[in-house]
């Protein structure tokens, strides 16, 4: 266990730094549902000004109730002083219970294989939540909602194709990384959504081909769609996402048209 001390000691301390600068949060929905999430707001935010918008969706290990675990990845691009400075937006960290599942009613089959993915398949409760957290924010009238911006990883990745594919109209982009959706679903927000897809070639949780279909189908629909694809990666493709030097810009740029 020794040599794997520093690393979870290294994590302990990154997310402990990222929840002193993310606020605890509650959503409460029409439903009387409870929904955790994290909030970091602009530096010298200013209540006349709008902002773009950022909704990140972690991944299954980061489900919980901790209102904490959901940081692990993604959440220091965003309090890092220069970024902050570069790209000032609302960032919300939504975290998903352990018993759920963003874009699954139930536990998906195994290998999580889009083809798998039910053509009637309803927007799952948590989703839901996610969704009314988003609309109570653009209601405060502090949104530019013409940069309203979506990204997730693993189970996240499949969540936000999923919320943009049920909601084409609120999104500018989004950044699906290792995910995955019944490519058929992708002719909604073809047009209206700027995607950037990531996944890794060695994938062994969930399928590469699930990117690669979503890319080919997103190209046929005509979307604005860009797929980078990492050599010899495995299912931590979020590490090398987040360190390709135009990560942010790239998405900071996009705008509604």
């Amino acid at each position: 266990m020794k040599p794997f001390l520093p690393v979870i000691l290294l994590l302990f301390f990154s997310l402990n730094l990222s929840a002193q600068e993310y606020a605890a949060k509650e959503f409460i929905s029409i439903n009387k549902d409870t929904l955790k999430y994290r909030e970091l707001l602009p530096e010298n935010y200013a209540k006349e000004k709008k902002y773009p918008l950022v909704l990140f969706l972690h991944g299954a290990g980061e489900r919980g109730s901790d209102n904490q675990s959901q940081l692990a990845h993604g959440s220091m691009m965003f309090t890092n002083p220069v970024n902050r400075e570069k790209y000032p937006a609302i960032v919300l960290f939504p975290q998903c219970p352990k018993d759920l599942y963003w874009a699954f009613t139930k536990r998906p089959t195994a290998g999580f294989d889009a083809n798998t993915f039910p053509a009637d398949h309803p927007i799952s409760r948590i989703l839901q939540d996610v969704k009314g957290l988003l609309d109570q924010y653009i209601a405060s009238g502090n949104v530019d909602v013409d940069r309203i911006y979506i990204m997730g990883l693993s189970m996240g990745g499949m969540g936000t194709f999923d919320l943009v594919c049920r909601f084409p109209d609120t999104f500018a982009a989004a950044i699906p990384i290792c995910g995955g959706i019944n490519p058929e679903w992708l002719q909604a927000p073809a047009g209206k959504v700027n995607f950037r897809i990531y996944h890794g070639d060695k994938d062994d949780t969930v399928p590469v081909e699930n990117s690669r279909k979503a890319y080919k189908a997103l190209k046929k629909y005509g979307a604005k769609v860009e797929y980078i694809e990492f050599a010899g990666c495995n299912h931590g493709s979020w590490d090398p996402a987040f360190n390709q030097p135009d990560f942010l810009s790239w998405l900071f740029a996009q705008k509604k048209e």
